[in-house]
């Protein structure tokens, strides 16, 4: 991948949902933004638990978000698959973060902002290697961020989302940064339409997730040790924030969502 993008582009992958009678996938949150683009179909999504929310798309875009999201594809099931820091959302596509935030945008509707992208589905369609795929979307990013440039304001982003990263509690993560806990809640939900604590519940969910499909790879999944690595009080607290957050148990997830979890490159959506 280009130096360019690294710092916006946490993935960028080839996914496959499985059979298309498996039913729809469940997209969890994550502390990153993610465009899905079918290799010759449309995505129908949908919020877990919300009727009427389904939307057809091209490609989706999903905001940063803390409850689940219902993807399937009735024809062909594998597609191209980014994730995109959220700093990456104002550097790459033109639009902040907060405004995508517990949505999901077609990826033509951003063709205004970033006419590069307009018609990628299109043109990610007639390639026919994962290497023309890459290369593709690369092009439409470095187009993106060619347009709308690295500014100082979205460097100092990244530090301030390291810092909530690497903390527990906001006002340390305050402390580290040098600023007042009201300061920094303003400035993360104003950029990433998200409170600080939680995109830290994001990070957590997102690290415990990451460690359950590394474990289910290796044959075993210890709910207990799982929680205590990821930051919860014990297994008890993992299991209700997975049920508020992803609307079911770890092992429930683990037992409809395992293959394909272990298919792709972390279970995301």
């Amino acid at each position: 991948m280009s130096a360019a993008l690294a710092p916006y582009v946490t993935t960028l992958a080839a996914y496959d949902l499985g059979p298309a009678t498996a039913g729809p996938h469940r997209g969890l949150p994550s502390s990153t933004l993610s465009i899905t683009i079918p290799e010759d179909d449309f995505v129908d999504i949908a919020w877990a638990g919300r009727p009427g929310s389904g939307r057809r798309l091209r490609a989706a875009v999903a905001g940063l978000h803390l409850n689940a999201a219902e993807l399937s594809q009735r024809g062909c099931t594998r597609g191209v698959w980014l994730t995109l820091s959220p700093p990456g959302a104002a550097a790459l596509l033109g639009v902040p973060a907060s405004e995508l935030a517990g949505e999901v945008a077609d990826l033509t509707d951003l063709a205004d902002v970033v006419p590069a992208l307009a018609g990628l589905p299109e043109r990610l369609a007639a390639c026919r290697s994962w290497a023309r795929r890459r290369a593709v979307v690369e092009r439409g990013l470095l187009a993106g961020l060619a347009r709308h440039g690295d500014r100082a304001a979205r460097r100092t982003s990244r530090g301030t989302l390291a810092a909530l990263s690497r903390t527990a509690r906001v006002e340390e993560a305050a402390r580290l940064l040098g600023c007042s806990r009201r300061h920094l809640s303003n400035t993360v939900r104003g950029e990433y339409g998200v409170t600080p604590k939680e995109y830290q519940r994001l990070v957590r969910f997102e690290a415990a997730r990451g460690r359950l499909v590394a474990a289910a790879r290796g044959g075993a999944a210890g709910l207990a040790e799982v929680a205590a690595a990821s930051g919860f009080a014990d297994q008890a607290h993992l299991t209700r924030e997975w049920r508020a957050m992803a609307g079911c148990t770890p092992t429930e997830w683990l037992r409809t969502e395992g293959p394909s979890a272990r298919r792709a490159p972390d279970g995301r959506a």
